[in-house]
């Protein structure tokens, strides 16, 4: 997130000196995302690798260091002890506790803990994408006082995300939640291929399977189809059935499908017959079945494109679509 939304250059370490894994785990991370990780040498205890850390960071000219330390749910002395020594030798500027939303009481007590042998700045609060959510982090908030920061909304590297208590009653309440729809829109949607998008659209004519594989990845970008869903307004209203499609991954398979036609066949699927069917379908591992689901689909939607030519009938094509949705159907796609 700071790398991408911020553009920062940022460095990574780890002063986890009982689980030699978590080093580990922390230098494959830095080296998918691309940034800085500062290496431990063996022995090293946790304060001498954090100063070290530091003074690499402010050789290499990085905006941001973030040392990870060691964590644990029951508390012990030994490693509070640790901790303190840690923040008296770096000084950070943020020192964020990081907590499992699903731990319930557990992650109260331990939250209370770090906060009497720490001067937390905030909470890092994950997997809020669960069914408890809300929960823990009224109870956080009061026993600490400390404000939450940030929201781990899933497994992807980019599932975090600033904590708005607004926003989270209202996807809670399903009221939605338009304006981090919004940023994320901003953030992730590439807008020429959007432009160019709409230009076919307006000339009712040249959408393939190409232009729906770029729809769905730049869906896919902003967490999926799920993901949107539970900003949207009104979408509490949806069926069990429509809201388990949207969140079933079902983009991911279609782009695994569409991935394994040639370039012809995505420009042209009508060439699509038997054949090309078992070969499509074995090389994406699915049944012939969803490919000839997918073709019917992306018919639908070449003819939904050309009605929507010139921008004429927009309004009463997003009607229809709407009392698709609510009548149980599920989602368009």
């Amino acid at each position: 997130m700071l790398k991408e939304r911020d553009r920062k250059r940022v460095m990574v370490a780890s002063v986890d000196i009982y689980r030699p894994a978590a080093i580990d785990q922390l230098e494959k991370l830095a080296s998918e995302i691309e940034v800085g990780f500062h290496s431990v040498s063996s022995g090293q205890n946790a304060v001498a690798i954090a100063t070290a850390a530091v003074e690499a960071a402010k050789r290499r000219v990085m905006d941001i260091l973030i040392l990870d330390t060691a964590g644990r749910l029951h508390i012990d002395q030994e490693m509070m002890l640790e901790l303190q020594s840690v923040h008296e030798a770096t000084t950070p500027t943020e020192t964020l506790f990081v907590v499992d939303s699903l731990t319930g009481q557990d992650a109260v007590n331990s939250a209370k803990a770090f906060d009497e042998a720490l001067p937390l700045s905030g909470v890092v609060l994950t997997k809020t994408d669960g069914d408890a959510r809300g929960g823990a982090a009224l109870s956080i908030r009061q026993v600490t006082g400390k404000p939450i920061k940030f929201l781990g909304i899933g497994e992807a590297l980019d599932a975090i995300e600033p904590f708005h208590p607004e926003r989270v009653a209202s996807r809670i309440l399903g009221m939605g939640d338009i304006l981090s729809l919004v940023e994320e829109v901003e953030r992730k949607v590439d807008r020429k291929k959007s432009e160019k998008l709409v230009k076919k659209i307006k000339k009712g004519k040249g959408f393939d399977l190409n232009d729906f594989r770029e729809q769905l990845q730049q869906m896919e970008s902003m967490g999926g189809i799920g993901s949107m869903v539970e900003k949207l307004p009104g979408m509490g209203n949806l069926t069990k059935g429509a809201l388990d499609r949207a969140k079933g991954g079902e983009s991911r398979h279609v782009i695994a499908i569409i991935n394994s036609m040639t370039p012809q066949e995505r420009q042209f699927p009508a060439l699509i017959k038997a054949s090309r069917k078992k070969r499509i379908a074995s090389g994406s591992g699915v049944q012939v079945q969803e490919v000839n689901r997918l073709l019917k689909q992306f018919q639908q939607m070449q003819k939904m494109m050309k009605k929507m030519k010139g921008g004429k009938n927009m309004a009463r094509m997003m009607a229809g679509m709407k009392e698709k949705m609510g009548t149980g159907s599920g989602l368009p796609f």
